[in-house]
């Protein structure tokens, strides 16, 4: 429990550590410091473990999944998130990107042939009204929004995060091993786009401060501890639970950090959208629940 809140917690933080560094880089820069120190950390969490043949095997066995979920994760998925929260306030893109459960479940019709429940549609209606609520300030009938291509680019990241999970139900790999594949083919795809659009410059150090805290909190070290707390977990659903406390303390980090007045229709619209994900994960009660 103690490994899963000290993951949580930080997992919390992460919303704050985008937005404070995006005043100082773009997000493409953002994102190649970020991923370079998470393969650093992940890179030094395999050897510690001396799992380098072990992730070397895996790679050659499948290398056409490997370049796919590192295409996803890190490189596109976050070089979109980063821009939906270059457009928009914290307070709205963080909320919006948790919506990414109930894409989860929409994707899985088409690609694990599963079927869509009248419980999973009523969940995806009781998120994505609460999805609504925040984009529009809680004025959903006037259908305004701040930007509607940063909510367009939050939305988007959730189907890249969603289908990177997804195509990692093919991987057999310990998700340490997985992970650090997809960092090793993905970072270097961000660089290669970093130069392609010219910006290849060193950042300030408040900025290059936060490229590492998001490398290391959000990509890197957060997912071991969590990993760690699952594997010790007496009752994982104990453990798993916590991660409905992210959200909410992040609001409460963005306000007090970031000093952006937390609006009600945010609160409203995050307990909607954290109330469909529950109903989503619900054990059924009876066969075709």
């Amino acid at each position: 429990m103690l490994l899963g809140v000290a993951a949580v917690v930080l997992w919390s933080t992460v919303a704050t550590a985008f937005k404070w560094s995006l005043q100082e880089m773009t997000p493409t820069v953002l994102l190649a410091w970020a991923s370079l120190t998470s393969l650093i950390v992940l890179s030094a969490f395999i050897s510690v473990q001396r799992r380098w043949g072990e992730a070397a095997r895996t790679f050659r066995q499948r290398p056409g999944l490997y370049l796919l979920l590192g295409t996803l994760n890190p490189c596109l998925y976050y070089l979109i998130l980063l821009r939906a929260y270059n457009l928009l306030p914290a307070q709205q893109a963080q909320p919006l990107n948790y919506t990414w459960a109930l894409t989860l479940s929409l994707l899985a019709v088409p690609l694990l042939q599963q079927k869509l429940t009248l419980r999973d549609a009523i969940a995806l209606l009781v998120g994505y009204c609460g999805a609504v609520v925040i984009a529009t300030g809680g004025n959903p009938l006037a259908l305004q929004v701040i930007s509607g291509t940063g909510v367009a680019l939050a939305l988007g990241s959730t189907i890249l995060w969603a289908l990177f999970w997804i195509l990692n139900t093919r991987a057999t790999a310990p998700p340490a091993v997985s992970l650090v594949l997809c960092f090793a083919v993905g970072t270097p795809l961000v660089w290669l786009i970093l130069l392609l659009e010219g910006h290849v410059t060193l950042p300030s150090l408040r900025g290059f401060a936060g490229a590492v805290y998001v490398g290391v909190f959000e990509m890197g070290l957060t997912f071991m501890l969590w990993l760690a707390a699952m594997q010790r977990a007496e009752q994982v659903s104990r453990v798993a639970n916590l991660i409905f406390l992210s959200p909410f303390l992040s609001l409460l980090l963005i306000h007090n950090i970031l000093g952006e007045t937390i609006l009600p229709s945010t609160w409203i619209g995050l307990v909607m959208i954290v109330l469909g994900v529950i109903i989503q994960q619900r054990p059924a009660s009876q066969p075709g629940d």
